[in-house]
């Protein structure tokens, strides 16, 4: 990109657009100095602030540069390559800077320091600017510009006393960053702060801007948006805040101040898909012909004038609607969670009576209880049920000797642990003897698991024994529990009954064999709540219900 000669605009041009102070605080020296930057065209622009940014501001850029003829004119007032020297310019402006006040009243604010150097120019320049005082000298620098202030109002001794505390500067400088980060994503960016990087962003898209500003979670809850002459992301609906300091909006490039009328077609965009009161995130870039808008309204230029404000809020509203239109909006249910295992008063079951609804992916059973959604993995349910009923028929038959014993190979591990436990496999109607050569001989197998009809199931049954568990006997019984449990493909409304029921008789219904729940819950009442629902619903019941006889639970 070459950079067009710097000129003084005339004083009828200057007149035209002076709106004000344009130097009162740091927060307006960060914004000029990264107005300039963009409109250079740099693809990475670095921000360093020192001391709330009365020590010092930095703004690096690898933009086009100041040519050496022009470099000197540079912190004059309304010197500017930005806007010809014709009147009519004033109404066309296409570029975030265009006064050409920002360096000169750095300047007297504070001490200025220019080096820069367009891409083709065998050396830098640099300037040196206090006050009406101006020097220009040779430097050496890469291409693009760098442009530090110092002390800024150290000679304004009244202005100084009325800065804000550093702390407070800062937090206004880090969001003006992210503002520009959100719209002009595909920027390298860095702010740093008295030494330490505050913000990092690396080029990619809005959605990629939301996630340097914002954090993951909020970007992944974001929505494309692209309309005429509108183009972003706006959140989904579950996403919103109680206030709008997260609409943020942007006119040919420029983070404004939005007007009410395109926060409000934001909200309109969602109709009844957002409750009232609340405000979603969006980042939206709305484009507009130069002549149709006015940035020279506010110093700060963070106001501007649309000429047909209607219009572009109509275009807004449409574009957000299209976006919400084209996306699946159901929200998550609330967080499903492990059912509690109360003890069982007496004369009662602790598992409920649960009521089948349906079967959901051919392995969920969808039920009801105790006021509450119980969704059933069908697998662990039936697992635990086969588990409990392979304990209790081990321990009332005798083991069975098999026709034909049968030699099995060995692990030198296996051996090892087959000297330690065979007598404790032996109590329970599993006898394995070692027969040498790493061989072993399987005699008896318990009654209960002899008839199973398991793949390879002596083979199961003496490797769980001889494994690394600590409790031989349940890993064993465990590992037969799961391999003829119902998989996924093979429930019905018939099966999930009767997984029902089963699960209703053990002992300890809330886990399977391996330590997975068996049932999670949905209370009713996080239902209303995430369907915004309150009043007679909002009461607790099932298993939120305070326990017997306990202190009562209102509704939140």
């Amino acid at each position: 990109m070459t950079s067009p000669d710097i000129h003084v605009l005339p004083a009828h041009v200057a007149r035209l657009i002076a709106a004000g102070e344009v130097v009162s605080r740091p927060l307006d020296v960060v914004r000029e100095l990264v107005d300039n930057a963009l409109d250079a065209g740099a693809t990475r622009i670095e921000v360093e602030v020192d001391g709330g940014g009365l020590r010092l501001v930095r703004v690096r850029d690898n933009g086009a540069g100041i040519p050496a003829g022009s470099v000197g004119l540079a912190p004059l007032r309304h010197a500017t390559s930005k806007l010809s020297p014709q009147a009519r310019s004033v109404d066309g402006v296409t570029t975030l800077g265009f006064r050409g006040e920002a360096l000169w009243a750095a300047a007297q604010a504070g001490e200025l320091h220019v080096v820069s150097r367009p891409a083709a120019q065998v050396g830098a320049c640099e300037v040196l600017a206090q006050g009406e005082d101006v020097q220009v000298a040779r430097a050496s620098a890469p291409a693009g510009t760098t442009v530090t202030v110092r002390s800024l109002f150290a000679r304004l001794p009244a202005r100084l006393r009325t800065q804000a505390p550093a702390a407070s500067e800062v937090r206004e400088v880090t969001a003006l960053l992210g503002r520009y980060v959100l719209h002009h994503p595909a920027l390298h960016w860095r702010l740093t702060v008295d030494g330490e990087v505050r913000l990092t962003h690396a080029p990619s898209d809005h959605r990629g801007a939301v996630a340097s500003v914002y954090g993951p979670l909020s970007a992944n809850r974001v929505l494309a948006v692209s309309g005429e002459g509108v183009g972003g992301v706006v959140s989904r609906p579950e996403l919103t805040r109680a206030r709008r300091d997260r609409m943020h909006f942007s006119v040919n490039g420029r983070p404004v101040l939005a007007p009410p009328d395109l926060e409000r077609a934001v909200i309109e965009g969602f109709a009844e898909l957002l409750p009232a009161g609340v405000a979603p995130l969006c980042v939206l870039d709305v484009t507009v012909a130069p002549e149709d808008h006015n940035p020279n309204v506010h110093p700060a230029k963070q106001v501007v004038a649309l000429a047909d404000l209607t219009g572009v809020a109509a275009r807004v509203r449409a574009a957000v609607a299209a976006a919400l239109a084209t996306h699946p909006l159901a929200r998550a249910l609330p967080e499903l969670r492990p059912a509690a295992q109360p003890a069982p008063a007496p004369g009662h079951a602790a598992f409920p009576a649960l009521t089948l609804l349906g079967v959901y992916q051919e392995l969920y059973l969808l039920a009801q209880g105790e006021g509450d959604l119980w969704v059933v993995d069908a697998h662990a349910a039936h697992e635990r049920a086969l588990f409990e009923h392979l304990t209790r028929a081990l321990d009332a038959e005798h083991p069975a000797e098999l026709p034909e014993p049968e030699l099995l190979h060995l692990t030198p591990e296996q051996l090892a642990r087959l000297h330690e436990r065979g007598p404790e496999l032996q109590a329970w109607g599993l006898t394995i003897e070692d027969f040498g050569a790493g061989l072993a001989r399987l005699r008896t197998l318990p009654a209960a698991l002899a008839p199973l009809n398991v793949p390879r199931l002596h083979e199961q049954i003496v490797e769980s024994a001889l494994g690394d568990g600590p409790d031989p006997r349940r890993a064993v019984l465990a590992q037969l529990a799961c391999a003829p449990a119902l998989k996924a493909g093979m429930l019905d409304l018939g099966r999930g009954q009767a997984v029902l029921d089963a699960l209703a008789g053990c002992e300890h219904p809330w886990a399977c064999p391996h330590g997975r729940p068996t049932v999670l819950r949905l209370s009713e009442r996080d239902l209303a709540h995430a369907f915004g629902r309150r009043g007679a619903r909002d009461v607790p019941r099932g298993r939120d219900a305070a326990p017997t006889g306990g202190p009562g639970v209102s509704g939140s």
